[in-house]
């Protein structure tokens, strides 16, 4: 009898433990709040992802512009906002295409958001960790996308050179008008 009381509060330990580390690794995301005056910043490259049949595009600050111009970390306070547009299709579901080669943006299907505060990171193992920054996902309406992959964004960014701060686009900030 005593060994079952001892297996259910066992059980019912590593249940709590199982909340809480998922806990832990969904609040990250909580940091980043939707950055409503993204558009106002600067649209420093857009992507086409044939891959999804998306159209993208990246906004910034200045600060952080300058700082990449410079060949610095971005400085923190930094926001880079991703905006994904589903690509016009033509008949045959394939992207529709402007006069340069690119793909025509269609419906707006949501945001992806990184952010980077001193301090933020520090409660996530190296082998994970991508210097300051916490990432969110946001669908068209703007409230947090419970369903993304937010372990999905630390992986795909941890192989990144550190030199420059994680960010896929770091160059496309240098180029950015």
């Amino acid at each position: 009898m005593k060994l079952n009381k001892f297996t259910g509060a066992l059980a019912a330990l590593t249940a709590i433990a199982a909340i809480g580390v998922a806990c832990n690794a969904n609040a990250g995301g909580d940091k980043v709040a939707f950055p409503e005056s993204h558009a106002s910043g600067v649209m420093y490259t857009t992507v086409d992802r044939p891959d999804n049949k998306q159209f993208r595009e990246l906004f910034t600050s200045r600060d952080a512009v300058e700082a990449a111009k410079q060949g610095k970390p971005l400085p923190s306070g930094t926001v880079i906002t991703l905006v994904q547009y589903a690509a016009k299709l033509d008949a045959q579901g394939n992207p529709e295409k402007d006069a340069n080669g690119r793909f025509i943006k269609g419906n707006l299907i949501g945001y992806t958001v990184m952010e980077k505060r001193t301090g933020w990171g520090t409660e996530y193992p190296d082998n994970v960790r991508n210097g300051e920054w916490e990432y969110q996902a946001f669908k068209a309406d703007k409230a947090p996308n419970t369903a993304a992959n937010l372990t999905g964004c630390f992986n795909c960014h941890k192989p990144l050179d550190p030199a420059k701060d994680f960010v896929f686009s770091y160059d496309k900030l240098k180029d950015a008008k």
